[in-house]
Protein backbone atom coordinates (compact mmCIF):
# COMPACT_ATOMS: atom_id res chain seq x y z
CA UNK A 1 0.00 0.00 0.00
CA UNK A 2 1.44 3.48 -0.93
CA UNK A 3 1.33 5.92 1.98
CA UNK A 4 0.75 9.42 0.74
CA UNK A 5 2.72 11.16 4.32
CA UNK A 6 5.38 8.25 3.75
CA UNK A 7 5.89 9.57 0.32
CA UNK A 8 6.03 13.14 0.84
CA UNK A 9 8.38 12.72 3.78
CA UNK A 10 10.66 11.00 1.49
CA UNK A 11 10.54 14.09 -0.69
CA UNK A 12 11.16 16.17 1.95
CA UNK A 13 14.20 14.92 2.68
CA UNK A 14 15.31 14.59 -1.16
CA UNK A 15 15.06 18.28 -0.65
CA UNK A 16 17.29 18.89 2.82
CA UNK A 17 19.91 16.10 1.17
CA UNK A 18 19.36 13.55 3.38
CA UNK A 19 18.03 11.13 0.56
CA UNK A 20 19.44 11.05 -3.33
CA UNK A 21 17.22 11.80 -5.96
CA UNK A 22 18.13 7.64 -7.51
CA UNK A 23 17.33 6.15 -4.26
CA UNK A 24 13.75 8.17 -4.36
CA UNK A 25 13.21 6.71 -7.49
CA UNK A 26 14.30 3.81 -6.44
CA UNK A 27 11.88 3.30 -3.20
CA UNK A 28 9.10 4.61 -5.52
CA UNK A 29 9.39 2.12 -7.71
CA UNK A 30 9.75 -0.64 -5.39
CA UNK A 31 6.53 0.69 -4.22
CA UNK A 32 4.62 0.01 -7.74
CA UNK A 33 5.13 3.29 -9.51
CA UNK A 34 7.31 3.98 -12.45
CA UNK A 35 10.36 6.40 -12.56
CA UNK A 36 9.29 8.79 -14.49
CA UNK A 37 5.85 9.01 -11.88
CA UNK A 38 8.70 9.17 -9.62
CA UNK A 39 10.56 12.19 -11.11
CA UNK A 40 6.88 13.60 -11.94
CA UNK A 41 6.53 13.59 -8.20
CA UNK A 42 9.65 15.40 -7.55
CA UNK A 43 9.40 18.26 -10.12
CA UNK A 44 5.88 18.63 -8.70
CA UNK A 45 7.65 19.41 -5.57
CA UNK A 46 10.63 21.50 -6.90
CA UNK A 47 12.67 19.03 -7.16
CA UNK A 48 14.73 19.92 -10.71
CA UNK A 49 16.49 16.84 -12.07
CA UNK A 50 20.17 17.19 -12.39
CA UNK A 51 21.88 16.09 -16.37
CA UNK A 52 23.17 12.65 -16.42
CA UNK A 53 27.04 13.45 -16.04
CA UNK A 54 29.04 13.08 -19.12
CA UNK A 55 31.14 9.87 -19.49
CA UNK A 56 32.86 10.83 -22.50
CA UNK A 57 34.35 15.01 -22.68
CA UNK A 58 36.01 16.14 -25.57
CA UNK A 59 38.13 18.83 -25.82
CA UNK A 60 37.24 19.72 -29.02
CA UNK A 61 34.02 20.14 -31.47
CA UNK A 62 33.96 17.40 -34.62
CA UNK A 63 36.22 15.25 -35.63
CA UNK A 64 34.54 11.76 -35.48
CA UNK A 65 34.14 11.55 -39.09
CA UNK A 66 30.73 11.01 -40.41
CA UNK A 67 27.65 9.36 -38.24
CA UNK A 68 25.01 6.98 -40.63
CA UNK A 69 22.00 6.26 -39.77
CA UNK A 70 19.15 4.34 -40.84
CA UNK A 71 15.48 5.36 -40.48
CA UNK A 72 13.85 2.08 -42.62
CA UNK A 73 10.64 4.19 -42.45
CA UNK A 74 12.21 7.55 -44.31
CA UNK A 75 11.07 11.19 -43.21
CA UNK A 76 9.03 12.68 -46.37
CA UNK A 77 8.70 16.26 -44.26
CA UNK A 78 11.33 17.99 -41.76
CA UNK A 79 8.56 20.59 -40.14
CA UNK A 80 7.91 19.30 -36.56
CA UNK A 81 4.57 20.58 -36.74
CA UNK A 82 3.09 18.78 -39.92
CA UNK A 83 4.80 15.40 -38.17
CA UNK A 84 2.08 12.68 -37.62
CA UNK A 85 4.22 10.21 -37.08
CA UNK A 86 7.67 9.32 -35.56
CA UNK A 87 9.94 9.03 -38.70
CA UNK A 88 9.10 12.84 -39.84
CA UNK A 89 9.24 14.17 -35.83
CA UNK A 90 13.07 12.28 -35.65
CA UNK A 91 14.10 13.48 -39.45
CA UNK A 92 13.48 17.35 -38.05
CA UNK A 93 15.10 16.69 -34.88
CA UNK A 94 18.44 16.46 -36.61
CA UNK A 95 17.95 20.28 -36.94
CA UNK A 96 15.29 21.48 -34.40
CA UNK A 97 14.96 21.12 -30.71
CA UNK A 98 13.09 21.57 -27.77
CA UNK A 99 13.06 23.64 -25.03
CA UNK A 100 13.21 20.20 -22.85
CA UNK A 101 13.35 16.50 -23.48
CA UNK A 102 13.18 13.49 -21.43
CA UNK A 103 15.46 11.30 -19.94
CA UNK A 104 14.66 6.97 -19.50
CA UNK A 105 13.38 8.07 -16.17
CA UNK A 106 10.73 10.99 -17.20
CA UNK A 107 12.78 13.71 -16.04
CA UNK A 108 12.46 17.13 -18.11
CA UNK A 109 16.67 17.76 -19.58
CA UNK A 110 17.03 21.23 -20.92
CA UNK A 111 18.12 21.57 -24.24
CA UNK A 112 16.94 25.42 -25.64
CA UNK A 113 15.51 26.26 -22.05
CA UNK A 114 18.35 27.23 -19.50
CA UNK A 115 16.31 25.75 -16.46
CA UNK A 116 13.77 23.54 -16.03
CA UNK A 117 10.69 24.97 -14.31
CA UNK A 118 9.59 24.60 -10.42
CA UNK A 119 7.45 25.88 -7.48
CA UNK A 120 10.91 26.43 -5.85
CA UNK A 121 12.66 28.81 -8.59
CA UNK A 122 9.36 30.38 -9.03
CA UNK A 123 8.89 29.20 -12.58
CA UNK A 124 5.65 27.30 -11.79
CA UNK A 125 2.19 28.07 -10.71
CA UNK A 126 0.70 26.11 -7.99
CA UNK A 127 -2.60 26.73 -9.57
CA UNK A 128 -1.11 25.25 -12.62
CA UNK A 129 -1.96 28.00 -14.94
CA UNK A 130 0.95 29.03 -16.00
CA UNK A 131 4.99 28.65 -16.71
CA UNK A 132 8.02 30.72 -17.04
CA UNK A 133 10.52 29.35 -19.13
CA UNK A 134 13.78 30.94 -19.18
CA UNK A 135 15.79 30.80 -22.49
CA UNK A 136 19.20 29.55 -23.18
CA UNK A 137 21.32 32.37 -23.72
CA UNK A 138 23.58 32.66 -27.05
CA UNK A 139 21.93 30.12 -29.22
CA UNK A 140 22.16 30.71 -33.04
CA UNK A 141 19.64 29.60 -35.80
CA UNK A 142 21.89 27.97 -37.98
CA UNK A 143 21.73 31.65 -40.78
CA UNK A 144 23.01 33.26 -37.48
CA UNK A 145 19.98 35.14 -36.27
CA UNK A 146 19.58 35.01 -32.13
CA UNK A 147 17.08 32.34 -30.70
CA UNK A 148 15.12 34.50 -28.87
CA UNK A 149 11.51 34.58 -26.70
CA UNK A 150 9.86 35.58 -29.85
CA UNK A 151 10.34 32.08 -31.33
CA UNK A 152 8.25 30.89 -28.47
CA UNK A 153 5.52 33.32 -29.07
CA UNK A 154 5.36 32.96 -32.94
CA UNK A 155 5.49 28.71 -32.23
CA UNK A 156 2.30 29.29 -29.82
CA UNK A 157 0.23 31.44 -32.86
CA UNK A 158 1.62 29.71 -35.48
CA UNK A 159 0.38 25.96 -33.80
CA UNK A 160 -2.62 27.05 -32.03
CA UNK A 161 -3.64 28.83 -35.66
CA UNK A 162 -6.23 26.30 -36.96
CA UNK A 163 -5.33 27.52 -40.65
CA UNK A 164 -2.21 26.09 -40.01
CA UNK A 165 -3.22 22.59 -39.86
CA UNK A 166 -1.10 21.69 -37.20
CA UNK A 167 -0.33 17.86 -36.19
CA UNK A 168 0.77 19.86 -33.10
CA UNK A 169 -2.06 21.82 -32.64
CA UNK A 170 -3.30 19.72 -29.43
CA UNK A 171 -0.44 21.18 -27.16
CA UNK A 172 -1.10 24.50 -27.98
CA UNK A 173 -4.44 25.76 -28.68
CA UNK A 174 -5.31 25.59 -24.85
CA UNK A 175 -2.43 28.46 -23.87
CA UNK A 176 -4.62 31.31 -23.65
CA UNK A 177 -0.88 33.59 -24.14
CA UNK A 178 2.76 33.72 -24.52
CA UNK A 179 4.26 36.69 -23.08
CA UNK A 180 7.39 37.63 -23.91
CA UNK A 181 8.99 38.80 -20.32
CA UNK A 182 12.50 39.77 -21.93
CA UNK A 183 14.71 38.32 -24.59
CA UNK A 184 15.20 35.04 -23.01
CA UNK A 185 12.35 34.75 -21.06
CA UNK A 186 8.44 33.88 -21.55
CA UNK A 187 5.18 33.00 -19.69
CA UNK A 188 3.21 30.71 -21.10
CA UNK A 189 -0.15 31.34 -19.41
CA UNK A 190 -3.35 28.46 -19.58
CA UNK A 191 -6.72 29.12 -20.48
CA UNK A 192 -7.37 26.29 -17.23
CA UNK A 193 -5.43 24.70 -14.66
CA UNK A 194 -3.23 22.56 -16.76
CA UNK A 195 -1.04 19.47 -14.98
CA UNK A 196 0.80 18.56 -18.49
CA UNK A 197 1.91 21.99 -18.22
CA UNK A 198 4.88 20.53 -20.29
CA UNK A 199 3.59 19.40 -23.53
CA UNK A 200 3.81 22.53 -25.82
CA UNK A 201 7.98 23.72 -26.39
CA UNK A 202 8.44 19.76 -25.21
CA UNK A 203 9.55 16.48 -26.47
CA UNK A 204 8.69 16.15 -30.22
CA UNK A 205 7.41 19.97 -30.04
CA UNK A 206 10.27 20.98 -31.67
CA UNK A 207 10.92 24.77 -31.84
CA UNK A 208 11.19 26.37 -35.28
CA UNK A 209 12.47 30.11 -36.46
CA UNK A 210 10.11 32.79 -36.53
CA UNK A 211 11.67 34.31 -39.21
CA UNK A 212 11.42 32.10 -41.87
CA UNK A 213 7.82 30.93 -40.84
CA UNK A 214 6.11 34.02 -40.20
CA UNK A 215 4.95 34.63 -43.77
CA UNK A 216 3.40 31.15 -43.74
CA UNK A 217 1.04 30.90 -41.04
CA UNK A 218 -2.28 29.91 -41.71
CA UNK A 219 -3.65 28.76 -44.90
CA UNK A 220 0.28 29.27 -46.78
CA UNK A 221 2.11 26.58 -44.41
CA UNK A 222 2.82 23.99 -46.49
CA UNK A 223 4.38 26.70 -48.83
CA UNK A 224 7.12 27.38 -46.32
CA UNK A 225 10.40 26.30 -48.34
CA UNK A 226 11.44 25.84 -44.66
CA UNK A 227 9.41 22.43 -44.55
CA UNK A 228 11.68 21.30 -46.86
CA UNK A 229 15.12 23.12 -45.49
CA UNK A 230 15.13 23.51 -42.27
CA UNK A 231 17.14 26.02 -40.62
CA UNK A 232 17.14 24.93 -37.05
CA UNK A 233 19.30 25.41 -33.40
CA UNK A 234 20.36 21.89 -33.77
CA UNK A 235 23.63 20.28 -33.84
CA UNK A 236 23.65 19.93 -37.59
CA UNK A 237 23.18 21.74 -40.05
CA UNK A 238 20.80 20.96 -43.73
CA UNK A 239 22.86 20.17 -46.56
CA UNK A 240 20.63 17.64 -48.39
CA UNK A 241 17.18 16.11 -48.30
CA UNK A 242 15.16 13.65 -50.60
CA UNK A 243 11.54 12.53 -48.82
CA UNK A 244 11.60 8.94 -48.51
CA UNK A 245 15.48 8.33 -48.90
CA UNK A 246 17.72 10.75 -47.21
CA UNK A 247 18.47 13.96 -45.11
CA UNK A 248 21.93 14.86 -44.71
CA UNK A 249 23.59 17.67 -42.57
CA UNK A 250 27.15 18.97 -41.51
CA UNK A 251 28.45 19.79 -38.15
CA UNK A 252 26.84 23.01 -36.95
CA UNK A 253 30.23 25.51 -36.43
CA UNK A 254 27.85 27.60 -33.71
CA UNK A 255 26.13 25.02 -31.35
CA UNK A 256 25.38 25.95 -28.25
CA UNK A 257 26.48 23.36 -26.34
CA UNK A 258 30.60 23.37 -25.90
CA UNK A 259 32.63 20.96 -27.94
CA UNK A 260 29.66 18.95 -29.37
CA UNK A 261 28.94 17.60 -31.78
CA UNK A 262 31.31 14.93 -32.23
CA UNK A 263 30.26 13.80 -35.34
CA UNK A 264 31.28 16.10 -38.61
CA UNK A 265 28.30 15.16 -40.35
CA UNK A 266 25.49 12.91 -40.10
CA UNK A 267 23.58 11.25 -42.79
CA UNK A 268 19.66 9.37 -42.55
CA UNK A 269 19.22 6.82 -45.01
CA UNK A 270 15.48 5.85 -45.34
CA UNK A 271 14.08 2.60 -47.27
CA UNK A 272 14.45 -0.98 -47.07
CA UNK A 273 12.75 -3.00 -43.96
CA UNK A 274 13.88 -3.38 -40.19
CA UNK A 275 15.33 -6.83 -40.95
CA UNK A 276 17.50 -5.30 -43.75
CA UNK A 277 18.65 -2.41 -41.37
CA UNK A 278 19.47 -4.60 -38.63
CA UNK A 279 22.08 -6.63 -40.85
CA UNK A 280 23.33 -3.48 -42.02
CA UNK A 281 24.38 -2.22 -38.54
CA UNK A 282 24.76 -5.42 -36.75
CA UNK A 283 26.39 -7.60 -39.49
CA UNK A 284 28.22 -5.35 -41.95
CA UNK A 285 28.75 -2.15 -40.17
CA UNK A 286 27.58 -0.47 -42.93
CA UNK A 287 25.48 1.93 -40.76
CA UNK A 288 26.41 3.10 -36.83
CA UNK A 289 22.80 2.81 -36.23
CA UNK A 290 19.47 1.67 -36.98
CA UNK A 291 15.62 2.90 -35.40
CA UNK A 292 12.73 0.65 -34.40
CA UNK A 293 13.50 -2.99 -35.20
CA UNK A 294 11.02 -4.45 -35.62
CA UNK A 295 12.56 -7.74 -36.21
CA UNK A 296 11.85 -10.99 -34.67
CA UNK A 297 13.71 -11.27 -31.74
CA UNK A 298 15.87 -14.50 -32.86
CA UNK A 299 16.80 -12.76 -35.73
CA UNK A 300 18.32 -10.22 -33.22
CA UNK A 301 20.10 -12.94 -31.38
CA UNK A 302 21.44 -14.26 -34.20
CA UNK A 303 23.28 -10.96 -35.54
CA UNK A 304 24.40 -9.93 -32.05
CA UNK A 305 26.48 -13.08 -32.09
CA UNK A 306 28.30 -12.06 -34.57
CA UNK A 307 30.03 -9.35 -32.24
CA UNK A 308 29.61 -6.20 -34.73
CA UNK A 309 26.56 -5.13 -33.12
CA UNK A 310 23.94 -5.06 -30.17
CA UNK A 311 20.23 -4.30 -29.75
CA UNK A 312 19.36 -1.19 -27.76
CA UNK A 313 16.46 -2.11 -26.10
CA UNK A 314 14.09 0.23 -23.43
CA UNK A 315 10.94 0.47 -21.55
CA UNK A 316 8.30 2.51 -23.60
CA UNK A 317 4.78 3.66 -23.53
CA UNK A 318 4.36 2.20 -26.97
CA UNK A 319 1.39 0.13 -27.92
CA UNK A 320 0.68 -2.06 -30.94
CA UNK A 321 -2.87 -2.21 -31.56
CA UNK A 322 -5.98 -2.80 -34.23
CA UNK A 323 -7.92 -0.12 -34.79
CA UNK A 324 -11.99 -0.56 -36.01
CA UNK A 325 -13.00 1.93 -38.47
CA UNK A 326 -16.10 3.69 -36.89
CA UNK A 327 -16.95 4.73 -40.55
CA UNK A 328 -17.48 3.25 -43.99
CA UNK A 329 -14.47 3.22 -45.84
CA UNK A 330 -15.86 2.66 -49.38
CA UNK A 331 -18.33 5.10 -49.40
CA UNK A 332 -17.22 8.27 -50.46
CA UNK A 333 -19.20 11.76 -49.51
CA UNK A 334 -18.57 14.92 -50.12
CA UNK A 335 -14.99 13.67 -51.67
CA UNK A 336 -14.25 11.99 -48.78
CA UNK A 337 -14.06 8.36 -47.88
CA UNK A 338 -14.46 7.33 -44.06
CA UNK A 339 -16.46 10.01 -43.69
CA UNK A 340 -18.33 11.10 -40.24
CA UNK A 341 -21.45 11.47 -42.24
CA UNK A 342 -21.10 7.15 -42.45
CA UNK A 343 -21.26 4.31 -40.27
CA UNK A 344 -19.56 1.42 -40.97
CA UNK A 345 -21.71 -1.29 -42.06
CA UNK A 346 -20.72 -4.21 -39.88
CA UNK A 347 -18.04 -2.89 -37.38
CA UNK A 348 -20.66 -0.52 -36.16
CA UNK A 349 -22.20 -4.04 -34.49
CA UNK A 350 -20.69 -4.27 -30.96
CA UNK A 351 -20.89 -7.61 -31.19
CA UNK A 352 -18.22 -8.32 -34.00
CA UNK A 353 -15.97 -6.17 -32.36
CA UNK A 354 -15.96 -8.06 -29.37
CA UNK A 355 -15.26 -11.28 -31.61
CA UNK A 356 -12.37 -9.75 -33.27
CA UNK A 357 -11.08 -8.90 -29.70
CA UNK A 358 -11.01 -12.40 -28.78
CA UNK A 359 -9.37 -13.55 -31.77
CA UNK A 360 -5.78 -12.09 -31.83
CA UNK A 361 -3.91 -14.50 -30.11
CA UNK A 362 -1.46 -11.81 -28.20
CA UNK A 363 0.37 -15.03 -26.83
CA UNK A 364 1.46 -16.50 -29.78
CA UNK A 365 2.32 -13.12 -31.34
CA UNK A 366 4.25 -12.12 -28.40
CA UNK A 367 6.08 -15.74 -28.65
CA UNK A 368 6.78 -16.36 -31.68
CA UNK A 369 7.27 -12.51 -32.71
CA UNK A 370 8.00 -10.08 -30.25
CA UNK A 371 10.01 -11.65 -27.85
CA UNK A 372 12.20 -9.55 -25.72
CA UNK A 373 10.59 -6.58 -28.07
CA UNK A 374 7.31 -6.76 -26.01
CA UNK A 375 4.68 -7.78 -23.75
CA UNK A 376 0.95 -9.68 -24.37
CA UNK A 377 -1.36 -6.92 -23.22
CA UNK A 378 -4.93 -6.23 -23.06
CA UNK A 379 -4.34 -2.21 -22.28
CA UNK A 380 -4.26 0.13 -24.87
CA UNK A 381 -2.86 2.66 -21.76
CA UNK A 382 0.30 0.28 -20.02
CA UNK A 383 2.58 3.22 -18.75
CA UNK A 384 3.36 4.75 -16.86
CA UNK A 385 2.26 2.15 -14.47
CA UNK A 386 0.03 3.88 -12.20
CA UNK A 387 -2.19 4.28 -15.12
CA UNK A 388 -2.60 0.82 -16.76
CA UNK A 389 -6.23 -0.61 -15.47
CA UNK A 390 -6.20 -4.18 -13.53
CA UNK A 391 -10.04 -4.58 -15.46
CA UNK A 392 -9.26 -6.06 -18.07
CA UNK A 393 -8.02 -9.43 -18.81
CA UNK A 394 -6.79 -10.77 -22.35
CA UNK A 395 -8.48 -13.79 -23.71
CA UNK A 396 -8.13 -15.62 -27.25
CA UNK A 397 -11.28 -17.87 -27.48
CA UNK A 398 -12.61 -18.62 -31.10
CA UNK A 399 -15.29 -20.78 -29.31
CA UNK A 400 -16.66 -18.30 -27.55
CA UNK A 401 -16.30 -15.71 -30.66
CA UNK A 402 -18.12 -17.82 -32.32
CA UNK A 403 -20.69 -17.64 -29.81
CA UNK A 404 -21.25 -13.95 -29.60
CA UNK A 405 -21.53 -13.83 -33.47
CA UNK A 406 -24.18 -16.85 -33.53
CA UNK A 407 -26.13 -15.24 -30.73
CA UNK A 408 -26.19 -11.41 -32.47
CA UNK A 409 -27.80 -13.24 -35.81
CA UNK A 410 -24.55 -13.79 -38.11
CA UNK A 411 -25.06 -16.69 -39.99
CA UNK A 412 -22.15 -18.87 -41.77
CA UNK A 413 -22.98 -18.73 -45.78
CA UNK A 414 -22.09 -21.72 -48.47
CA UNK A 415 -18.75 -20.35 -48.28
CA UNK A 416 -18.63 -19.91 -44.29
CA UNK A 417 -18.38 -16.20 -44.59
CA UNK A 418 -21.10 -15.06 -41.66
CA UNK A 419 -23.33 -12.36 -42.90
CA UNK A 420 -26.39 -10.52 -41.65
CA UNK A 421 -29.23 -7.99 -43.62
CA UNK A 422 -26.84 -8.56 -46.37
CA UNK A 423 -23.87 -7.74 -45.23
CA UNK A 424 -21.09 -9.66 -45.29
CA UNK A 425 -17.77 -10.16 -42.32
CA UNK A 426 -15.45 -9.16 -45.19
CA UNK A 427 -12.64 -7.24 -44.12
CA UNK A 428 -9.65 -5.49 -45.39
CA UNK A 429 -6.80 -5.53 -43.02
CA UNK A 430 -3.91 -2.91 -43.27
CA UNK A 431 -0.42 -2.07 -41.90
CA UNK A 432 2.72 -1.48 -42.89
CA UNK A 433 5.54 -3.84 -44.96
CA UNK A 434 7.69 -5.38 -41.83
CA UNK A 435 7.88 -9.33 -41.42
CA UNK A 436 6.15 -9.28 -37.26
CA UNK A 437 3.12 -6.88 -39.10
CA UNK A 438 2.51 -9.39 -41.76
CA UNK A 439 2.98 -12.28 -39.33
CA UNK A 440 0.89 -10.47 -37.11
CA UNK A 441 -1.73 -10.26 -39.74
CA UNK A 442 -1.25 -13.97 -40.98
CA UNK A 443 -1.86 -15.21 -37.47
CA UNK A 444 -5.03 -12.85 -37.19
CA UNK A 445 -6.49 -13.85 -40.19
CA UNK A 446 -6.09 -17.60 -39.35
CA UNK A 447 -8.37 -17.53 -36.56
CA UNK A 448 -10.93 -14.84 -38.29
CA UNK A 449 -11.26 -17.96 -40.79
CA UNK A 450 -12.02 -20.33 -37.86
CA UNK A 451 -14.63 -18.02 -36.70
CA UNK A 452 -16.45 -16.91 -40.24
CA UNK A 453 -14.62 -14.14 -40.61
CA UNK A 454 -13.11 -13.37 -43.87
CA UNK A 455 -9.94 -11.10 -43.64
CA UNK A 456 -7.80 -9.21 -46.59
CA UNK A 457 -4.66 -8.39 -45.82
CA UNK A 458 -2.79 -5.30 -47.02
CA UNK A 459 0.64 -3.77 -46.46
CA UNK A 460 1.79 -0.57 -47.05
CA UNK A 461 5.56 0.55 -47.82
CA UNK A 462 6.05 2.31 -44.49
CA UNK A 463 6.99 5.47 -45.70
CA UNK A 464 3.65 5.95 -47.22
CA UNK A 465 1.95 4.34 -44.54
CA UNK A 466 3.41 7.06 -42.23
CA UNK A 467 3.69 9.65 -44.61
CA UNK A 468 1.90 13.22 -43.58
CA UNK A 469 1.36 14.13 -47.41
CA UNK A 470 -2.84 15.19 -47.58
CA UNK A 471 -2.88 14.15 -50.67
CA UNK A 472 -1.78 10.34 -49.71
CA UNK A 473 -4.89 8.06 -49.48
CA UNK A 474 -3.10 5.08 -47.96
CA UNK A 475 -1.36 6.91 -45.14
CA UNK A 476 -2.92 5.67 -41.56
CA UNK A 477 -5.11 8.91 -40.91
CA UNK A 478 -7.03 8.83 -44.29
CA UNK A 479 -7.72 5.25 -42.68
CA UNK A 480 -9.50 3.72 -46.35
CA UNK A 481 -9.55 0.10 -44.81
CA UNK A 482 -11.97 -1.66 -42.06
CA UNK A 483 -8.89 -2.51 -39.82
CA UNK A 484 -5.43 -1.10 -39.62
CA UNK A 485 -2.48 -1.68 -37.02
CA UNK A 486 0.54 0.17 -35.82
CA UNK A 487 2.59 1.56 -32.96
CA UNK A 488 1.71 4.51 -31.25
CA UNK A 489 3.17 5.92 -27.58
CA UNK A 490 1.18 6.91 -25.34
CA UNK A 491 3.31 9.47 -23.90
CA UNK A 492 4.49 11.02 -20.87
CA UNK A 493 1.69 12.14 -19.85
CA UNK A 494 -1.32 10.02 -21.19
CA UNK A 495 -3.32 13.03 -22.31
CA UNK A 496 -1.62 13.50 -25.21
CA UNK A 497 -2.37 9.48 -26.22
CA UNK A 498 -5.30 9.73 -25.06
CA UNK A 499 -6.18 11.98 -27.35
CA UNK A 500 -6.42 9.46 -30.14
CA UNK A 501 -10.25 9.11 -29.39
CA UNK A 502 -11.19 12.61 -28.44
CA UNK A 503 -13.95 13.74 -31.07
CA UNK A 504 -12.41 17.25 -31.68
CA UNK A 505 -9.33 15.28 -33.07
CA UNK A 506 -11.17 13.05 -35.48
CA UNK A 507 -9.24 13.35 -38.86
CA UNK A 508 -10.81 14.72 -41.97
CA UNK A 509 -10.85 16.20 -45.32
CA UNK A 510 -11.52 20.09 -43.88
CA UNK A 511 -8.43 19.76 -41.47
CA UNK A 512 -6.36 17.80 -44.01
CA UNK A 513 -6.20 14.39 -42.20
CA UNK A 514 -4.01 16.19 -39.06
CA UNK A 515 -6.00 14.75 -36.20
CA UNK A 516 -5.27 12.33 -34.31
CA UNK A 517 -8.44 10.80 -33.68
CA UNK A 518 -7.99 8.34 -37.12
CA UNK A 519 -10.53 5.75 -35.79
CA UNK A 520 -13.70 8.75 -36.08
CA UNK A 521 -15.23 6.93 -32.67
CA UNK A 522 -16.97 9.23 -30.78
CA UNK A 523 -18.24 9.19 -27.28
CA UNK A 524 -19.70 12.00 -24.79
CA UNK A 525 -18.91 10.28 -21.97
CA UNK A 526 -14.66 9.64 -22.91
CA UNK A 527 -14.99 13.76 -24.57
CA UNK A 528 -16.28 14.60 -20.86
CA UNK A 529 -13.52 12.32 -19.54
CA UNK A 530 -10.69 13.61 -21.14
CA UNK A 531 -11.58 17.65 -20.88
CA UNK A 532 -11.72 16.65 -16.94
CA UNK A 533 -8.19 15.23 -17.18
CA UNK A 534 -6.82 18.19 -18.69
CA UNK A 535 -7.54 20.56 -15.62
CA UNK A 536 -7.38 17.76 -12.97
CA UNK A 537 -4.53 18.71 -10.34
CA UNK A 538 -5.24 16.29 -8.13
CA UNK A 539 -2.70 12.60 -9.71
CA UNK A 540 -5.13 10.02 -8.01
CA UNK A 541 -8.16 11.26 -9.77
CA UNK A 542 -6.39 12.12 -13.01
CA UNK A 543 -4.97 8.44 -12.90
CA UNK A 544 -8.55 6.85 -12.28
CA UNK A 545 -10.22 9.17 -15.25
CA UNK A 546 -7.28 7.49 -17.80
CA UNK A 547 -7.97 3.77 -16.35
CA UNK A 548 -11.87 4.72 -17.20
CA UNK A 549 -10.59 6.18 -20.37
CA UNK A 550 -8.41 3.11 -21.42
CA UNK A 551 -11.19 0.32 -20.79
CA UNK A 552 -13.92 2.35 -22.18
CA UNK A 553 -11.86 2.28 -25.55
CA UNK A 554 -11.08 -0.97 -25.25
CA UNK A 555 -13.84 -2.50 -24.14
CA UNK A 556 -16.04 -0.86 -26.55
CA UNK A 557 -13.77 -2.42 -29.36
CA UNK A 558 -12.49 0.73 -30.53
CA UNK A 559 -8.90 -0.44 -30.37
CA UNK A 560 -7.53 -4.34 -30.01
CA UNK A 561 -4.33 -3.77 -28.20
CA UNK A 562 -1.69 -6.82 -29.06
CA UNK A 563 1.45 -5.89 -27.66
CA UNK A 564 3.20 -3.48 -25.27
CA UNK A 565 6.24 -2.74 -27.03
CA UNK A 566 9.62 -2.25 -25.93
CA UNK A 567 11.64 0.22 -28.02
CA UNK A 568 14.21 -2.08 -29.88
CA UNK A 569 17.61 -0.36 -31.94
CA UNK A 570 20.54 -1.61 -33.63
CA UNK A 571 23.85 -0.23 -32.77
CA UNK A 572 27.68 -0.75 -33.40
CA UNK A 573 29.70 -1.92 -30.98
CA UNK A 574 31.23 1.11 -30.59
CA UNK A 575 28.48 3.89 -30.39
CA UNK A 576 28.24 5.48 -27.30
CA UNK A 577 26.09 8.18 -25.63
CA UNK A 578 22.79 7.38 -27.29
CA UNK A 579 20.72 7.09 -23.53
CA UNK A 580 17.40 6.17 -25.17
CA UNK A 581 14.31 6.57 -23.89
CA UNK A 582 11.02 5.27 -24.36
CA UNK A 583 9.54 9.73 -23.59
CA UNK A 584 11.51 11.14 -26.43
CA UNK A 585 12.99 10.01 -29.82
CA UNK A 586 15.50 8.42 -30.36
CA UNK A 587 17.65 10.90 -31.42
CA UNK A 588 17.43 13.33 -27.88
CA UNK A 589 20.82 13.49 -27.44
CA UNK A 590 22.23 13.02 -31.20
CA UNK A 591 24.96 16.25 -29.45
CA UNK A 592 26.35 13.60 -27.24
CA UNK A 593 26.18 10.52 -29.35
CA UNK A 594 30.02 9.61 -29.85
CA UNK A 595 32.66 6.73 -31.16
CA UNK A 596 34.18 5.20 -28.53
Amino acid sequence: MIDEHAIRALIGDVKTGRLSRRRFVQTIVGLGLTAPMAAQMLSASGVAAQPKAATFNPTKRGGGGQLKVLWWQAPTLLNPHFATGTKDQDGSRVFYEPLAGHDPDGNLIPALAATIPTLDNGGLGKDGTWVIWQLKKGVQWHDGKPFTADDLVFNWEYAADPATNASTIGAYRDIDRVEKLNEHSVKVVFKQPTPYWYEAFCQNRLVVPKHLFEAFKGAKSREAPANLKPVGTGPYKFVDFRPGDIVRGDINPNYHAPNRPFFDSIEMKGGGDAASAARAVMQTGEFDFAWNMQVEDDILRRLEQGGKGRAEIYPTGGIEHIQCNFTDPNREVDGERSSLKTTHPTLADAAVRQALGLLVDRGSIHEQIYGRGGQATANYLNAPSRYASRNIRWEFNVDKANQILDAAGWKRGADGIRAKDGKRLRFLYQTSTNAPRQKTQAIVKQACAKAGIDIEIKSVVASVFFGSDPANPDNYPHFYADLQMYNTSTGIDPLWGMRSFYSQEVATKDNKWSGRNVTRWRNEEYDRLWKAAETEMDPVKRAVMFIRMNDMVVQNGVVIPVNWRNGVAAATSRLRGMDLTGWDSNLWRLPYWYKA
